[in-house]
């Protein structure tokens, strides 16, 4: 597995997107710490990147990357290999180019500049969020032959988890607003895991004031061991269950 993953890693390097990927974080996180001092408001503006872009990025590229490897792929499924072996190869090579690029171009100035629980609290979530969204795209990958359908099918995911799932969301606040809902919340928030990045990284902020009762109802809740322990586990079930599934679905597909 590790001769497979050091030449897929090879093959990502090569196309370069990683390294322009890697410069465009660097730039971004710099150019916001060179405009501002206040590390709080620099923090909340890289949350926005990471709640957006790290996943569009994260999900898109892992898509294009399989379709791009599918000869490769066919070549190794007529050696002695086995398919989990294959499959696990390309995910752990695309996950890991992922996530250096941005322990890389994130990671770096965050520590240098700002080095505090709030920062620390957006590196890991953004670690999270690209190894969730990989895990999606591979989901999205063996689902369809078709290149075209599969991007479709993450953009889709992408869309759905960053912008229409708050929308939904939203709805059901306002129309149960009579109602105590802040159990029913967090089970909610347990289905996306953007918006569950987001309220780790809120709340690391020291902004749940603005959020009356039920700021404080998630500040005592996330903010407790049991709280980031929750957090990270249903991060955990987000990268290993659409793993799992697209797994399963690789090992028994035609290809």
């Amino acid at each position: 597995m590790v001769r497979i993953i050091k030449y897929i890693l090879y093959d990502i390097l090569r196309t370069r997107f990683i390294l322009l990927y890697t410069l465009f974080l660097l730039v971004c996180t710099v150019a916001m710490y060179q405009l501002d001092t206040d590390t709080g408001k620099v923090t909340m503006s890289l949350m926005n990147i990471v709640l957006m872009v790290i996943p569009l990025v994260s999900i898109v590229f892992t898509t294009i990357h399989f379709y791009n490897s599918y000869e490769f792929i066919e070549l190794m499924l007529a050696q002695p290999v086995n398919r989990k072996v294959i499959f696990l190869s390309e995910y752990f090579s695309t996950a890991l180019s992922l996530c250096v690029a941005y322990a890389v171009g994130t990671g770096l100035p965050v520590l240098i500049y700002g080095f505090n629980p709030s920062s620390l609290t957006l590196l890991y979530s953004g670690l999270m969020l690209t190894l969730v969204f990989v895990s999606l795209a591979f989901l999205a990958s063996v689902l369809t032959r078709d290149k075209a359908k599969a991007i479709g099918i993450t953009l889709l995911f992408w869309f759905y988890f960053s912008l229409i799932y708050d929308g939904l969301l939203l709805w059901v606040v306002y129309t149960f607003s009579d109602y105590p809902l802040e159990k029913l919340t967090i089970t909610l928030i347990a289905f996306n895991p953007v918006d569950l990045a987001r309220i780790m990284m809120l709340l690391k902020l020291d902004i749940s004031a603005l959020m009356g009762y039920t700021g404080a109802f998630y500040q005592n809740f996330f903010g407790s061991f049991l709280g980031t322990a929750f957090s990270s586990g249903i991060l955990m079930l987000w990268i290993i269950l659409p793993l799992f599934i697209a797994m399963r679905i690789f090992s028994k597909k035609d290809l």
